[in-house]
């Protein structure tokens, strides 16, 4: 279980720290480029994960992965709106299913985690990923637009202190249980953290093509929508990770049947976002679909605080699952 949590924490480390350069990489050496770059990167981490004899090998083929994702997620953002950007109807609804493959994903992944674990074996959780790349890899010729490159300059030093600045701060807090808030090990680790990532803002502030101008925050609209990403993200991610434990730990759900408990919130986030929201928010605008959603979040969240050691999944854990997937 810590072998595989350090290894979800280091792909997505990885991800989030290489979003920004997968974003400039694109821009500059055509979506359509990046993103099949990006299936190649994450079906060589797979299977290297797969191979892995040692946890120090896995652990590096996972940050591979989420240097693959973090290739694919911008591209494949920048492609949608090439191929939408001019049908604003169809352009929400392709938003829709793009904002919902990330939670249905990850909460159908650990479903199919539990199929593959308890009747195939370990491995296949990684290997499953190199058929769905070279099945995407087989079709983006003949199904997305083509992308023109053009000149600029990269700034990779900002990549490096950005990703290495978060990889510091997590690894601080991971370990901070065990080390203590207070030890030499956390402070050092945060501290190094916080100086990096300051030196990325700064890096950001001082170069002509930076990966992230820092003006663009002065948008309300775009700082206010990115709040609201942030507390998504800082809620729903915990409170799915807590959720599982619960089912596995105190329950006493095996893999396949606590992912299996996580599959209404799959159909319901798909259902509506996909059919809902969009007419929501057509109707009422971005904004109060906003606040309803992480009022409806915080709700399930409250409600989900109160599960007991001996209660059962139709009682403690389906009605408030179902409100925060809402």
């Amino acid at each position: 279980m810590r072998r595989g949590r350090l290894g979800a924490l280091t792909r997505q480390t990885a991800l989030g720290g290489l979003l920004l350069l997968g974003g400039r990489l694109s821009d500059l050496l055509g979506a359509k480029r990046i993103f099949s770059a990006g299936w190649l990167v994450l079906a060589a981490g797979s299977l290297a994960a797969g191979l892995a004899d040692s946890i120090v090998v896995e652990i590096a083929a996972r940050a591979v992965q989420g240097a693959g994702a973090a290739l694919i997620a911008p591209s494949a953002l920048a492609l949608l709106m090439m191929l939408f950007g001019n049908e604003p109807k169809e352009l929400m609804k392709a938003f829709a299913i793009y904002g919902a493959a990330a939670p249905a994903g990850g909460t159908a992944g650990v479903f199919l985690g539990g199929v593959i674990t308890e009747w195939i074996s370990w491995p296949w959780v990684y290997y499953i990923n190199i058929p769905i790349a070279l099945g995407v890899l087989a079709v983006v010729p003949s199904l997305m637009p083509n992308t023109s490159a053009r000149r600029g300059s990269i700034d990779f030093v900002g990549a490096l202190t950005a990703t290495a600045g978060l990889a510091l701060t997590v690894f601080g807090v991971v370990r901070a249980p065990e080390e203590g808030w207070a030890s030499a090990a956390t402070l050092v680790s945060l501290a190094g953290g916080v100086v990096l990532l300051g030196l990325f803002v700064l890096i950001q502030a001082s170069r002509r093509e930076p990966l992230m101008r820092l003006g663009i925050f002065r948008a309300p609209n775009l700082g206010a929508a990115n709040l609201a990403q942030l507390l998504l993200g800082a809620a729903w991610i915990p409170m799915w990770f807590f959720l599982n434990l619960y089912l596995q730990q105190v329950l006493g759900y095996g893999a396949f049947t606590s992912g299996a408990a996580l599959l209404p919130m799959t159909e319901t986030i798909m259902v509506l976002m996909v059919v809902v929201a969009p007419r929501v928010t057509a109707r009422f605008g971005p904004k109060s679909p906003i606040v309803a959603g992480l009022f409806l979040l915080a709700v399930g969240m409250a409600v989900m605080s109160l599960v007991r050691p001996d209660g059962s999944f139709l009682v403690d854990v389906l009605p408030a699952s179902l409100i925060a997937a809402a």
